[in-house]
């Protein structure tokens, strides 16, 4: 009796952990704005330009299902482009903080390059976690071509014991993994200070 049940119990997680892994689900990926940021004083007179470029060798999913044998099974894919989500982050912060959005001809250029954003499904035996992983490469330039700001940014998100390697988990640790990467970026004084550099070269040429 014992060993049956063991095998039923593990026939449960297996089944649990799997979630309909032949059906291919989208997603929705939102960025929620960092709380308590303030406005940066000069920031009123930078405008910027953002520029995200998705370099990921995979462009087709952001993750995928897996069956109880942690095999990979349907994709998971994002509703919206992911670097009109990444450049969208990008341009919540810099608004929260005072910058102007502008185009082309903007004192201040940012180009991100994003070489992976994607969430893999760690499988346990009765649990698993949802780990996500944003690199990001992020040059700032003014407007005259000058090299102001270049960093690699590197963050992860995660949903940890998960019960079924699904989408909706896949988008918590995505989702986690942005905010991450966008919290490290505009906690950088260097990201920052090469913002604001522009108005400081554009008063010194008057």
């Amino acid at each position: 009796m014992k060993a049956n049940a063991l095998t039923f119990a593990c026939c449960v997680a297996v089944a649990s952990l799997s979630g309909c892994a032949l059906t291919t689900e989208q997603v929705e990926l939102n960025y929620t704005q960092q709380a308590g940021v303030s406005r940066i004083a000069g920031a009123e007179a930078v405008s910027v330009n953002v520029q995200v470029t998705d370099q990921r060798l995979d462009k087709s999913k952001v993750s995928s299902k897996k069956n109880g044998y942690g095999m990979e099974m349907a994709p998971i894919t994002a509703a919206e482009d992911v670097a009109v989500t990444v450049r969208k982050a990008i341009e919540k912060e810099l608004q929260a903080r005072g910058f102007q959005l502008g185009s082309d001809a903007a004192l201040v250029g940012i180009a991100a390059d994003i070489t992976r954003f994607y969430n893999d499904h760690k499988m346990g035996f009765f649990a698993g976690d949802a780990v996500a992983d944003l690199n990001l490469s992020v040059i700032v330039k003014s407007k005259s071509g000058a090299l102001l700001f270049s960093k690699q940014i590197i963050a992860q998100g995660m949903e940890k014991n998960t019960q079924l390697a699904s989408g909706n988990n896949a988008k918590i640790a995505l989702e986690r993994a942005l905010e991450n990467g966008m919290k490290t970026l505009f906690e950088d004084r260097a990201f920052v200070s090469a913002l604001l550099a522009s108005t400081e070269s554009k008063a010194a040429s008057k």
